[in-house]
């Protein structure tokens, strides 16, 4: 049941080293490259959001999401994760690990794809949509190494982590959780996430910079609302 959650941390890994060896290219081919990830990204991020069926649900959630992560203060958390390993690997260029992993990391956990193919692997032992994901993060891992260097590679870790706990865990899911919960779970998920990856695609570009690692709370919140919402229509 884990096969297609491999396959996806071995697809990153792979495409982050072919990137690595890619990475003597020219600064203004690099700098348009990225701006190109970076609307590519976005507009991922913008599909993502349309799939809500509950705006207001997305919006509470990434407020609400915001609150806590600044409380909790994840993303100074994931940069320090980050700097240690870039002190561990002796990295020549402050930053760079670290920007390339917390970047990657979310691109690569949040999304429709991550929650569907881990479950379509632990319940149904169907692979097929984790080696799609594979595919893309492979592609894009690639892309995202030649600009934010090797740190990329290393979001290989919190992919297998997150998606394998998912997959062994999907038989007690399906068992627990009715199909109509799990649906509104997956939509409501997938447009909170989809915000968060639009704010990456706006950090990508270097109009602005979002502290994304500090909505990540709101897919939590997303869960919250959405089960409350449906136990309130099981009573009335």
């Amino acid at each position: 049941m884990l096969l297609g959650t491999l396959v996806n941390g071995l697809c990153i890994i792979i495409g982050s080293l072919i990137g690595k060896f890619l990475s003597r290219i020219p600064e203004k081919m690099k700098s348009t490259v990225m701006q190109g990830i970076s609307l590519v990204v976005m507009v991922l991020g913008l599909q993502m959001g349309f799939k809500s069926e509950n705006f207001l649900i997305v919006i509470l959630s990434i407020v609400i999401g915001a609150v806590l992560g600044e409380w909790w203060q994840l993303e100074e958390k994931l940069n320090s994760l980050g700097l240690w390993l870039e002190k561990k690997m002796g990295a020549s260029h402050k930053g760079n690990i670290s920007q390339g992993f917390v970047t990657a990391t979310l691109i690569f956990v949040i999304g429709a794809m991550a929650i569907i193919g881990a479950l379509d692997s632990g319940i149904r032992g169907d692979h097929q949509v984790l080696f799609t994901k594979a595919v893309i993060d492979g592609f894009t891992a690639l892309i995202l190494t030649t600009t934010l260097g090797i740190g990329v590679m290393l979001s290989f870790v919190p992919v297998v982590l997150y998606q394998g706990i998912i997959a062994l865990f999907a038989t007690q899911i399906d068992r627990i959780v009715p199909e109509e919960l799990m649906v509104m779970f997956i939509n409501e998920i997938t447009a909170t996430g989809g915000i968060m990856i639009f704010a990456i695609g706006l950090n990508l570009s270097g109009m602005i910079k979002i502290r994304v690692a500090n909505l990540l709370p709101g897919i939590l919140v997303a869960t919250v609302i959405v089960t409350g919402i449906f136990l309130f229509k099981q009573y009335l």
